[in-house]
C-alpha cells in the first residue's frame, strides 16, 4: 500500500470560532510539510468527505469535528484505515467524554459533575467548592460563547442549563472555579514538541471576556516538564496525537487540566509545530503500514 498517497480532511469553518484563519494555516503548513516528506496530499472539506460514496484512502489526516464526519472516519478505521487524529480520539474530546476520560485515568482535573440539562437540583452546586460555577455543554466542543459559561449563582447556572436544554443539548459538565493562572499549551504526542504560554498576555483566547473572571496572570512558578508529561498522558488517554489544551496553575504550583482539544490552531507556534505534526503523521502511517 502506497504510504505517500494521503487524504487530508479539513475542519468545517463553523467549528473554528474566532480561529478560522489560524486553523486554515496550520492545516496547510502540515500538508506542505508532508509533501516535503515525499507524500502526495489531496485536501478536501468535511462536506466533500461526507459526499464520498466509499472511503478508499488508507492514510488520512484530519481536523474534522462534524459528528457525521467523525462517525464516517470511525467506520473507515474499523475497515483498516489509519487516521490522525483518530475519529475515536476526536469523539473522546467531546466535553463529557473528555471529562470522564481524564478523571477516570487520574489526570488532575477540576471537581466536576456531568448532568442532564434538565437538572434542577441543588446538591451538585452545594458539593462544589469556591465561588461560582463553570457550565459547559457536554455533547460537543464550544461553538458559541454560551457553550462555556461562568455563573456566580445556582440560579444563573440553572438558567444556562435550561437554555442548553432548549437548544437540545442533552448534557452538560458543571465544574468548580479554580483560582490561578490560565496557561494554554500545544503538543504533538510521540515527539519532543511542546509549547505553552499565557494566552491573556498574548491576546490569544477565543473569548476574551474570560480574563475578567480568571484574572490577570500572576506567573506562579510550576514544573513545566510535569505539565508536558501530564498533557502527553492526557492526549494518550483520549487517543489523540495532535492536541492542545488549557490548565489552571495555582499559587502552590499545582495545576489542573481544564480542557484538551484535538488539533487546535497552534497559532503562536505553527511554523515550528507543522513539521512535528507531519513527522508524527508519517510516523503513525509508517508504523501501521
Amino acid at each position: 500500500m502506497n504510504i505517500t498517497e494521503i487524504l487530508g480532511v479539513h475542519r468545517n469553518r463553523k467549528f473554528s470560532p474566532n480561529h478560522i484563519g489560524n486553523d486554515d494555516a496550520i492545516f496547510s503548513l502540515t500538508a506542505q510539510a508532508l509533501e516535503k516528506l515525499g507524500c502526495t496530499v489531496q485536501l478536501i472539506s468535511e462536506n466533500e468527505f461526507l459526499e464520498m460514496e466509499e472511503v478508499t484512502h488508507h492514510y488520512i489526516f484530519t481536523m474534522a469535528r462534524q459528528k457525521e464526519v467523525v462517525r464516517k472516519l470511525q467506520v473507515a478505521e474499523e475497515n483498516g484505515a489509519i487516521i490522525v487524529n483518530s475519529g475515536f480520539g476526536i469523539e473522546n474530546c467531546f466535553r463529557t467524554n473528555m471529562t470522564n476520560g481524564l478523571v477516570e485515568n487520574g489526570i488532575p482535573y477540576p471537581k466536576s459533575f456531568v448532568v442532564d440539562t434538565t437538572y434542577n437540583g441543588d446538591e451538585i452546586f452545594e458539593a462544589l467548592p469556591g465561588k461560582g460555577f463553570w457550565i459547559k455543554r457536554g455533547d460537543f466542543h464550544a461553538i458559541h460563547k454560551e457553550d462555556v459559561t461562568f455563573t456566580y449563582t445556582k440560579k444563573e447556572a440553572k438558567e444556562i442549563l435550561r437554555e442548553y436544554a432548549l437548544r437540545e443539548i442533552p448534557d452538560a459538565v458543571i465544574s468548580e472555579h479554580l483560582v490561578g493562572d490560565l496557561v494554554k499549551f500545544y503538543g504533538v504526542y510521540g515527539t519532543d514538541f511542546f509549547f505553552w504560554f499565557y494566552p491573556y498576555d498574548n491576546n490569544h483566547h477565543k473569548y476574551s471576556e474570560y480574563e475578567s473572571i480568571n484574572g490577570k496572570s500572576l506567573y506562579f512558578t510550576f514544573d513545566e516538564n510535569k505539565l508536558k508529561s501530564i498533557a502527553n498522558e492526557s492526549a494518550n488517554v483520549l487517543g489523540i496525537d495532535v492536541y492542545g489544551g488549557d490548565a489552571i496553575v495555582g499559587a502552590d504550583g499545582n495545576f489542573h487540566i481544564i480542557d484538551l482539544n484535538d488539533w487546535p490552531s497552534f497559532a503562536p507556534c505553527r511554523e515550528e509545530a507543522a513539521g512535528f505534526i507531519a513527522d508524527r503523521i508519517f510516523q503513525r502511517f509508517s508504523q501501521q503500514s
